[in-house]
């Protein structure tokens, strides 16, 4: 298997299952040494192994949680030893809450917060020392943080620090040719959309979407190579809202 990425390394968090599966995927068939974690469902982490090995690709699977700090630089070496360095990192792992604000408890709180922001942060730290130059680095956002609603105050306002991190690691990376950007996918038909929506949901956002379905995790996986790739070297601190026209 060869293509735009031959000889790159990459990795994802959060890659077991939804987009970031589909990510993990598409970056192997592109031609990039995928490294990828997962935090309990070892099952379906190494269901992806095998898909991308049956295409032709190469990937691994590390168990990992990112809001556990102290493991960050083992895992940023896992990811860097099979090529020598590091050239891809996308930041998808997140964990999801829905709960009105008045519901909201501390310990809720901080175990988000751990999760979708802290735990990025470091990782985009962690980058910066490790990626080689011309790096690439992308965050998965949300629409949610300029379509918010209710119950999503903490999910909503930890993708929203994810897209400001982004903007100011793109000034201090740049020099070095590394560009960091986001993705905010739209309505997405993964786990995470069916267990935080009702079951009308998705009808109900087709009808508001431009083309006219629910997205797939391959359109954001798509996006997430593009950037990954050559062709996004001229694209950085930008937020690229993936929806099908949710959001226009």
């Amino acid at each position: 298997m060869g293509g735009t990425l031959d000889g790159k390394a990459a990795l994802v968090t959060g890659g077991s299952r939804g987009i970031g599966a589909a990510i993990v995927r598409r970056l192997a068939a592109d031609g990039a040494e995928v490294t990828f974690t997962y935090v309990s469902n070892e099952g379906a982490a190494q269901e992806v192994v095998s898909l991308v090995k049956a295409a032709g690709g190469r990937a691994r699977a590390v168990q990992a949680d990112q809001a556990d700090l102290a493991g960050l630089p083992k895992l940023f070496a896992l990811a860097a030893e099979a090529t020598g360095g590091l050239d891809i990192l996308v930041c998808n792992a997140a964990a999801a809450m829905v709960t009105p604000i008045a519901d909201v408890t501390e310990a809720a709180y901080d175990e988000l917060m751990a999760a979708n922001v802290k735990g990025p942060f470091f990782a985009l730290q962690q980058a910066g020392a490790v990626l080689r130059d011309g790096g690439r680095v992308i965050n998965l956002s949300t629409l949610n943080t300029a379509l918010p609603g209710p119950g999503i105050s903490l999910y909503a306002a930890s993708k929203a620090a994810l897209e400001q991190f982004a903007a100011v690691a793109a000034r201090e990376y740049g020099p070095r040719g590394i560009t960091v950007n986001c993705v905010s996918p739209g309505a997405t038909d993964t786990d995470m959309f069916r267990n935080a929506n009702p079951p009308e949901a998705a009808d109900m956002m087709v009808g508001m979407t431009a083309l006219g379905r629910v997205g797939q995790p391959a359109d954001i996986a798509d996006v997430v190579a593009f950037l990954a790739g050559p062709d996004g070297r001229w694209i950085t601190g930008q937020n690229l809202r993936v929806t099908g026209g949710l959001l226009i």
